[in-house]
């Protein structure tokens, strides 16, 4: 009984978290806030997913079987989405009007006057 109380938690987690990615994705005004979205919201539904696909089927096999790719996505999202936000700045992709602070400029300028 419990155990399937805690799958559901986690798989409505994930499935809601996912679900917060697409929303992201499709409402934020540019390509850096899209990023964030998708990878950070993105990589917590993986996560929940298959958290409770770890505690439904409860074999340890299966466990470090779905933590593999958990831990493949929190090291390669972030990575991922620097390397793609740093192209889109180098490409003169614009930030939305209402960005607050550009830290890539901030750091071209420093690098330039070294």
């Amino acid at each position: 009984m419990i155990k399937e109380i805690f799958t559901s938690i986690f798989l409505l987690l994930g499935g809601f978290f996912m679900l917060l990615a697409g929303f992201g994705i499709l409402r934020f005004p540019d390509v850096y806030t899209r990023m964030h979205a998708g990878t950070k919201s993105g990589t917590l539904g993986v996560s929940g997913a298959l958290i409770a696909l770890s505690l439904y089927f409860g074999d340890t096999e299966v466990t470090v079987r779905a933590m593999l790719p958990i831990i493949f996505t929190l090291i390669t999202a972030p990575v991922a989405a620097h390397c793609i936000s740093r192209s889109a700045f180098k490409s003169g992709v614009e930030l939305s009007k209402n960005s607050v602070i550009n830290e890539f400029e901030q750091d071209k300028k420093i690098s330039t006057e070294e």
